[in-house]
């Protein structure tokens, strides 16, 4: 049974991120999680510069946005699965080539990616021609987008841009979303805001610390009653004991004595408190530390890379690639499109074995006629050799029954069954 409150909630509109409700939606949560007074919204700007969540948004943006995006031809008539690369067509050179006339494809999915893993939310505005085919798509700021459902249901999106509001209709709209209420996604960095601002509060903590030239504070001992003109006149004077100070040399006279204050619980535990800063935030974009160099329980790179490699993307890339293909689909391609293309990103860049990893994949591959070998060339990006098109099989392993009657290649028909034994 629900609390009171949970039944107020219900009854005036859940306006929480997971709640579905009229109106302005909102992906921020509606109850804050926290011990003491919660910490200030930095924003984007401001969690930037903590250099875990940079390193998490430059793994996982540049990772994404460098996959090349295919457009596939569905092919009904030929073999069941089966489809080819639609080269030349125009949708392949809006997703693939060019979304626009000012950014590239990597710049474009960066920004969307970002938007995305900060806001839960990446929006593009949708230009189309007069078939109703999306020619053009122009990265939107997610902080200036509001999405807001009509009492018919209908959404609607407003763009604020200098001062001006733009309302724009849902087919004018690509909007990729997370998890959240289905309408929006919910924003990861106001769910973070807490780790965050420990992060922040950390680093700032050691900035001060450093700035005072590693000094800790202390109590200045005389034996005498002193103004308060001459403790200011004091202090002013021997700050240098507690603060950063070019002076080496701090002279106290008159029996004047410095005792200096052992280390906080704070201080002492701050290295430690960073350290769980990096995992804590690794957590909270779905990474493992180690894949933004979080080197505290681990030796090199080189241990174990290719089970991070592959650990990264199943449990991280993959979903968010699935979820952003089929957001193109139903949100860029017109009914007519989906019918006869597909979207895909390639990762066969991102799951790239070795060279000697690579040419046994090949060879087996050839031996078993899974591939020609002039399709294992065009992987390696070498040319095409006469005759490479043909599927080969090892003839190695024959029924019992079928031995010393295989015919042997460039003997007359006579001599073509070769006896096992004389």
């Amino acid at each position: 049974m629900g609390t009171v409150y949970q039944s107020l909630r219900r009854w005036f509109g859940n306006i929480g991120s997971t709640g579905q409700q009229a109106g302005v939606q909102l992906g921020e949560p509606l109850t804050v999680v926290t011990g003491g007074l919660p910490n200030p919204d930095y924003g984007i700007d401001g969690s930037l510069q903590v250099s875990a969540v940079w390193s998490a948004i430059e793994l996982l943006t540049d990772n994404i946005a460098s996959l090349p995006l295919f457009v596939y031809k569905r092919n009904d008539k030929g073999p069941a699965g089966h489809k080819e690369l639609a080269r030349g067509v125009p949708l392949w050179t809006l997703l693939h080539d060019s979304p626009n006339r000012r950014h590239t494809p990597m710049e474009f999915w960066q920004f969307l990616v970002m938007n995305f893993l900060f806001r839960g939310n990446a929006y593009a505005r949708l230009i189309r021609d007069d078939l109703g085919t999306v020619i053009e798509m122009w990265p939107l700021a997610s902080d200036q987008v509001e999405v807001e459902v009509l009492p018919d249901r209908s959404i609607i999106y407003k763009y604020a841009y200098e001062g001006k509001m733009a309302i724009y209709s849902e087919d004018s709209i690509f909007h990729w979303r997370d998890k959240g209420n289905g309408i929006v996604g919910m924003s990861r960095l106001d769910y973070m805001r807490q780790s965050v601002g420990l992060a922040i509060n950390a680093q700032n903590h050691s900035s001060r610390t450093f700035q005072k030239s590693g000094k800790r504070p202390g109590v200045f001992m005389i034996d005498k009653v002193l103004t308060r003109v001459q403790r200011e006149a004091i202090r002013e004077s021997h700050k240098g004991l507690i603060e950063g100070s070019e002076n080496d040399l701090l002279v106290l006279e008159a029996g004047a004595k410095f005792e200096p204050l052992s280390l906080s619980p704070v201080d002492l535990q701050l290295d430690q408190t960073r350290r769980f800063s990096v995992e804590e935030i690794a957590r909270w974009f779905g990474i493992n530390s180690v894949m933004i160099n979080d080197t505290a329980k681990t030796t090199t790179w080189g241990t174990g890379i290719e089970q991070l490699i592959e650990g990264f993307y199943k449990f991280r890339l993959r979903p968010m690639l699935v979820s952003l293909e089929q957001s193109i689909e139903r949100r860029v391609l017109t009914g007519a499109q989906r019918a006869r293309y597909k979207v895909e990103f390639s990762l066969d860049a991102l799951l790239r074995g070795t060279l000697k990893d690579r040419m046994e994949i090949y060879a087996k591959a050839a031996q078993n006629g899974i591939k020609t070998r002039n399709e294992c060339r065009q992987l390696e990006n070498d040319p095409p050799l006469p005759g490479g098109d043909v599927l080969t099989v090892q003839s190695n392993l024959l029924p019992a029954d079928m031995l010393g009657k295989v015919p042997v290649s460039g003997a007359s028909n006579a001599d073509q069954t070769q006896p096992t034994s004389q």
